[in-house]
């Protein structure tokens, strides 16, 4: 019986490695445990350790590990300690993180230090800021990387790291959004009560070393959607350093009749009411993730996503209102179609097989750089 410990702390990656969790739930010969932490245990933030509840796993741990607008680097030592203390308990075989946040780094650290197997979902990629400084480093702390395209294949193994480790399994919530499950958006909009016959999704998240400005590029935002007229979705940020400035603005405008604000959204939920509206704005990947691959039209505003490839369907735009307003009078010129850069929906099939193979857990634990 191998055991096999995921670890989650916000609603995004959740809503990306849920249908992992899930298929080695239902695999013999393996055991899933789940680290519930981070935004997933803020009331702030919708307290969206709920959502992973209803999964009704067997092996759940809801761990808190900060205080509203605690230091990151702070946050990076809490979850340190509560994965080291998990991992001693429960003796894993495997620590899956994915992505670039402070829990992934937090679980591949404590992974490395006790000789236990790291797999990292999504290494290799690029978008900016320190999200990049962090999921390089969670990529030469992992042992085995699970990557979505050739490209970030190609990076990894620039990095030093063994080709023979790598596969390349796509995004695995694309998977989610080629589901026939999702729900309907008649039953989406009717539980989070959106009324709005046509929409625009809103998510702005702070850039951590631009936190001083980042309340007057919210107020930019916010003004040229007002006066855009049209209604907007709007989902609150991540907690990273500057998301409470983000809010203070946000809450200006949770009466306001063109927007309906909601801390956060369930994840088949989002992914409907995306598929469904008029366009994506702000800075969060999934304006250049997701949102191209429904074919769906997005304004990327800023430097957060700098580095990340985007297809035709991404117009970007700096953060003074008249670049915002400019481009969202572009938006019906851009070039919108079907993007499977990240993957084609089948990332759950492969991640299966490859955990399940000889050749994965032949890989060693012990690393070694691989010289060009």
């Amino acid at each position: 019986m191998k055991k096999i410990l995921f670890v989650t702390g916000t609603r995004a990656d959740f809503g990306k490695i849920k249908s992992l969790m899930d298929r080695v739930e239902s695999m013999e010969g393996f055991e899933l445990h789940v680290l519930v932490t981070g935004m997933h245990m803020m009331k702030l933030y919708g307290s969206t350790f709920k959502e992973v509840k209803k999964q009704n796993y067997k092996n759940s741990y809801l761990i808190s590990n900060q205080h509203t607008d605690e230091p990151m680097c702070s946050i990076l030592s809490n979850t340190i300690s509560i994965i080291s203390r998990l991992v001693n308990s429960i003796d894993p075989n495997m620590i899956v993180v994915h992505g670039d946040r402070i829990e992934a780094l937090a679980g591949a650290t404590v992974g490395a230090l006790n000789h236990i197997r790291v797999c990292h979902i999504e290494g290799g990629e690029l978008s900016g800021t320190i999200d990049d400084s962090i999921r390089h480093s969670i990529t030469k702390l992992s042992h085995i990387h699970m990557v979505a395209n050739d490209e970030a294949k190609q990076r990894l193994i620039q990095m030093g790291e063994n080709k023979k480790a790598i596969f390349i399994i796509g995004s695995p919530d694309l998977d989610i959004m080629e589901s026939d499950s999702l729900p309907r958006l008649e039953d989406a909009k009717s539980h989070y009560d959106i009324s709005f016959d046509n929409y625009g999704i809103v998510m702005f998240h702070p850039v951590t070393s631009e936190e001083q400005y980042i309340e007057e590029y919210t107020q930019n935002l916010f003004k040229v959607l007002c006066k855009s007229k049209k209604n907007y979705v709007v989902i609150y940020p991540n907690n990273d350093p500057g998301s409470l400035k983000i809010l203070d603005v946000i809450k200006n405008y949770e009466d306001h009749a063109n927007f309906r604000v909601f801390p956060s959204i369930n994840f088949e939920s989002f992914l409907v009411l995306l598929k469904n509206s008029n366009l994506i704005i702000g800075n969060s990947s999934a304006g250049v993730r997701e949102a191209p691959f429904y074919g769906l039209p997005s304004i990327n505003i800023g430097t957060r996503q700098n580095s990340r490839f985007r297809g035709p369907s991404v117009l970007d735009c700096g953060y003074l209102e008249e670049e915002i307003e400019q481009a969202l009078t572009q938006l019906s010129k851009l070039n919108v179609e079907k993007s499977t850069w990240f993957g084609k929906g089948n990332s759950t099939e492969l991640f299966e097989s490859h955990i399940s193979s000889e050749r994965m857990w032949n890989i060693p634990v012990q690393k070694v750089f691989v010289d060009l």
